[in-house]
């Protein structure tokens, strides 16, 4: 496709982003392979808002031939899932122009509108759920709403059913090794996950002290600034974000870690996108050398491979639903399904549609809560019609999003983080927990 991008101005305002978003304009030659996988488009049926769609769009709003509002409605409705990288035979990298974009197209459109309330959500949702002590208030309050949620608009009404009735607490001690030291790694904590389903972490520092890894958790890292990037808000995720590459890249370049280990799919993948989102700023060589250090937590412990033998029930019937920043963004899908071949007693069972998106989508269910609620229903048809008594998957929004969509109410099956499942799947009573 010939473009006419404006890079020098792209440059100005979206930095390092601006060639790798000519380079998709480029590399799309609008054969509609993407189309199969794209989950708005399977659910609308509009070119405009399938990727090859979506890319025109973009290209002629930033080349000043189409209204910015007009191609960015239609952005703004992408879930930014990535299926159609994993599908495309061209090589063409959604993400890389679908992020800037936003960026781009949203101070465009304040520009020209002025005082957005739709933007100040936005922020006021990213300053929330980035900060757990805003988090922690903010789910304290919601509970005290959710009885009102009737009355409410469903902008705000969404928020309130996706909110857990209570909020886990498990502050546990990082346990101490098991054998021989193997490796050492620095773990992001996370922001939502550490206040949602802290069971996770907890469940990663036992199954790694189990298999003689050692697990530090480096007090001034923060937000990843993955919900911020994914959004488009590039200066808050950079701010953000700062002090976790700082807080990694020092343990990194002192040989105190072998790794950074993420637990949730859209934190992992956005840490590969540092090298472009600290693309020549100060912080670019700290971020290139986190972002290549990342790792998912089943990626990590497979290639280092398990030391010990689990077991569960005999015939326990397990599905594995692959968050699409760890499937599609990040490319991993082996490393959930090796470890949990290696229990005894599991059989694994895959869902149909298993490339299409849940819904959640970092603050896609939030903003977006009609589309996102008919994908949660038709992945978790998808996922009840295996039959499975465990749901598996790696990432914070897709267990809350499954959660609050499966329509089972007397045999539901559980929905745990691959490493809850590891956990609990340990043949000493004294280590194995039930999963919450």
């Amino acid at each position: 496709m010939q473009h006419r991008l404006p890079l020098a101005q792209l440059q100005d305002d979206v930095g390092a982003f601006a060639e790798p978003m000519a380079e998709a304009v480029s590399r799309c030659v609008h054969c509609g392979f993407c189309l199969a996988d794209c989950p708005t488009y399977r659910v609308t049926g509009e070119e405009a808002e399938s990727p090859r769609g979506r890319i025109f769009l973009m290209k002629e709003a930033l080349e000043g031939s189409l209204e910015v509002e007009a191609a960015a409605r239609h952005v703004d409705g992408c879930l930014g899932c990535l299926a159609c990288v994993t599908s495309c035979p061209s090589g063409v990298e959604y993400g890389e122009l679908m992020v800037p974009f936003r960026a781009w197209s949203s101070e465009r459109r304040a520009t020209q509108r002025g005082f957005s309330l739709e933007r100040l959500q936005r922020r006021a949702m990213l300053a929330t759920l980035t900060v757990p002590s805003r988090l922690r208030w903010a789910l304290r309050l919601g509970r005290l709403a959710k009885p009102l949620r009737s009355l409410l608009p469903a902008s705000l009404r969404t928020p309130l059913e996706l909110l857990p009735t209570r909020t886990p607490h498990r502050n546990e001690p990082i346990p101490s090794l098991q054998g021989e030291r193997r490796a050492r790694v620095g773990l992001l904590r996370g922001c939502a996950q550490s206040l949602l389903e802290p069971a996770i972490n907890a469940a990663t520092k036992a199954v790694y002290a189990r298999n003689g890894i050692e697990v530090i958790e480096p007090e001034e890292q923060g937000c990843c600034g993955a919900l911020d990037l994914h959004a488009g808000e590039l200066e808050a995720a950079r701010r953000r974000a700062a002090p976790t590459v700082l807080a990694f890249a020092r343990r990194l370049e002192s040989g105190d870690i072998d790794a950074v280990v993420t637990t949730a799919a859209g934190c992992g993948s956005a840490i590969h996108e540092y090298p472009l989102l600290f693309g020549g700023t100060d912080l670019e060589a700290p971020a290139r050398a986190v972002a290549a250090a990342a790792v998912d937590c089943t990626t990590f412990l497979a290639g280092l491979g398990m030391t010990e033998s689990l077991t569960v029930k005999p015939g326990r019937r397990v599905a594995v639903h692959d968050a699409c920043h760890l499937g599609h963004a990040q490319r991993e899908t082996a490393a959930p399904r090796t470890l949990l071949r290696a229990v005894e007693g599991i059989e694994l069972v895959e869902p149909g549609e298993a490339a299409v998106c849940c819904g959640s989508a970092g603050i896609y269910n939030l903003e977006h809560p009609e589309m996102a609620a008919e994908l949660g229903r038709r992945k978790c048809a998808a996922l009840e019609a295996t039959g499975a008594e465990w749901i598996a998957t790696g990432n914070i929004g897709c267990l809350t999003q499954i959660r609050h969509h499966l329509t089972a109410e007397e045999v539901a099956p559980r929905v745990l983080h691959t490493l809850q499942i590891l956990e609990v799947a340990s043949p000493s009573s004294t280590t194995a927990r039930r999963p919450t």
